[in-house]
């Protein structure tokens, strides 16, 4: 969905210094604060559903329209949420953590729903804090111990390493009938085909990666197992929830970022990442 040339910087950790006359008296100048970097044209079908993070004609900060990696940047005041307890860092992990609340909300989770989780890479475990969050039981799947290690501090209950090709006997161990709840944050096609396969009867699967590739599904599943299947996009009202179990020190906030950088080291780190993606979870860029 990118398009260049692009500013990139949608996760976004700030610093008010100046305020519009609408805004005062709502936010003070200093105020620390993130920033929800979607857009919506309010006409759309999903904007009449009051649905906007789907807005059909949607610019996320970084991607459609230039983002947040610059020295200054100017947003509508609704669009910012803030935070006297978090630094800078902590804020910028908040819309990246939302995307995954969202999943959950998505899915309808709740305290008595078990939830398998594909993917322990930052919105997998998003996924997994705002399942456990409302007192679910969570099951994390990887192929990385590292990750799956990470998962366990999210939240996790449950850790599988799917590279030995157990997943169904372990989720079925685990869970008698399969996961109530399984959400998908790979985007890979054969974690897209797990989800659906492993989830219960009647369950829920949420799909938040996006494959690169086409995925064939033995369809007979959907219909047999009647089952819900819900895309997820973007985030609603999740950024204060997120906010507060940040504040609440529930979440590793500490080994969620791999490593650092200035911004003028930022094009290194990303090419590192791109040879390397497995070894990072998050970059953060440094702007002061």
């Amino acid at each position: 969905m990118v398009t260049y040339p692009r500013i990139p910087g949608h996760e976004i950790g700030a610093t008010i210094e100046e305020l519009g006359a609408e805004a005062r008296g709502k936010f003070k100048v200093g105020t620390s604060v993130t920033v929800s970097p979607y857009t919506n044209c309010g006409k759309c079908a999903a904007c009449r559903r009051n649905r906007p993070n789907a807005c059909r004609f949607n610019q996320t900060l970084g991607v459609q329209r230039d983002g947040a990696m610059a020295e200054y940047i100017a947003v509508p005041w609704q669009k910012l949420y803030a935070s006297d307890r978090l630094s800078l860092g902590q804020l910028a992990l908040v819309e990246p953590l939302t995307v995954g609340f969202h999943a959950v909300e998505r899915g309808r989770v709740t305290a008595d729903d078990t939830v398998a989780v594909f993917g322990c890479g930052a919105i997998g475990l998003g996924v997994i804090a705002g399942a456990a969050f409302r007192g679910a039981t969570v099951i994390a799947v990887d192929i990385d111990d590292a990750k799956l290690a990470l998962a366990r501090k999210a939240g996790a209950e449950h850790t599988v390493n799917s590279a030995g090709g157990a997943l169904h006997d372990r989720l079925a161990e685990l869970t008698g009938d399969g996961p109530d709840v399984a959400i998908e944050a790979v985007g890979l096609p054969e974690t897209y085909r797990a989800a659906v396969a492993e989830v219960a009867f009647t369950g829920r699967v949420v799909c938040i990666g996006y494959a690169k590739e086409s995925v064939e599904y033995e369809t007979h599943l959907f219909v047999q197992k009647e089952l819900d299947i819900l895309g997820s996009r973007n985030a609603l009202g999740d950024f204060a929830d997120v906010i507060k179990m940040l504040e609440a020190d529930r979440f590793p906030m500490e080994d969620l970022v791999t490593t650092e950088v200035l911004l003028a080291e930022a094009g290194e780190a990303l090419r590192t990442w791109d040879q390397h993606p497995l070894a990072f979870t998050k970059i953060l860029v440094k702007l002061d």
